[in-house]
């Protein structure tokens, strides 16, 4: 209660609102961050592992014999938060995405 009492204050209009709304824009901000991220690494491990098969067919090696272990990409998928697509906005994450 006291935070919003300063919070009607400082904004006598919006009050503690404008604080939860700055805070849901900044979590939503990330969560497209994270994805961005996310979305860097598949791609990463997919040009990885096709360069590790050209290299192999170069070597004549299967590529299973000297594979590193990875991260299996329906255990990474799973973990990708897509509550950020709740808010409409997804337009613009995926086309950063894209380019």
């Amino acid at each position: 209660m006291v935070y919003e009492a300063n919070a009607r204050l400082r904004d006598p209009v919006y009050g503690c609102a404008g604080s939860i709304f700055h805070l849901q824009n900044q979590v939503s901000d990330l969560q497209a961050q994270l994805a961005n991220a996310q979305a860097e690494i598949v791609n990463m491990q997919c040009q990885q592992a096709h360069l590790l098969e050209l290299i192999c067919m170069e070597m004549g090696q299967s590529p299973l014999a000297i594979s590193p272990p990875q991260q299996s990409l329906d255990n990474f998928t799973h973990n990708i938060p897509m509550s950020f697509l709740d808010d409409n906005n997804f337009g613009s994450v995926w086309d950063a995405l894209w380019t």
